[in-house]
């Protein structure tokens, strides 16, 4: 029985993972043409780095008054994770929490306000998709976007 040497292991590996990522780009192609929404790649993969950031940018010149410049306090006072599907042009199709700050419902409200009073996003590029963003809440209503974020300071 012949072996494999680890170099034609590797090309082997590589092959299949470039066979799945066609398959995966084409079954994704198929969902979106369907009006499916899809998620974006993995969190840290380029196209969706790309995409939060496109997202956030527009957040951000959007509600530039609203902003918190600078290292947010070692307390803020609610962080929520919102999760945004797109249809490819842009529009808001759906909302989803997955964490809701419940101890701060009027800060839910007001996302939720800012969020849908921005739309159109930017273009997806690839049919619908859903993204995540974790907001970052000060006391004094200004806020920051983790994809975006400036850090935080030491609590002390």
């Amino acid at each position: 029985m012949p072996t494999l040497s680890s170099r034609t292991l590797d090309t082997a590996q590589t092959r299949r993972r470039w066979l799945m990522a066609g398959l995966t780009a084409s079954a994704a192609a198929a969902l979106t043409a369907c009006g499916v929404p899809i998620a974006l790649p993995g969190k840290g993969s380029p196209a969706s780095a790309a995409y939060e950031r496109k997202a956030a940018n527009h957040l951000y010149q959007r509600y530039a008054s609203r902003i918190y410049r600078g290292k947010l306090p070692a307390m803020l006072y609610a962080v929520g994770v919102l999760e945004i599907s797109l249809s490819g042009s842009g529009q808001i199709q759906r909302l989803n929490w997955m964490r809701k700050p419940s101890h701060a419902p009027e800060v839910v409200r007001e996302i939720e306000r800012l969020v849908r009073a921005a739309a159109p996003f930017p273009p997806t590029g690839v049919g619908s998709v859903s993204y995540t963003d974790t907001w970052l809440w000060d006391r004094s209503g200004r806020f920051q976007l983790d994809t975006l974020s400036e850090g935080q300071l030491e609590g002390g």
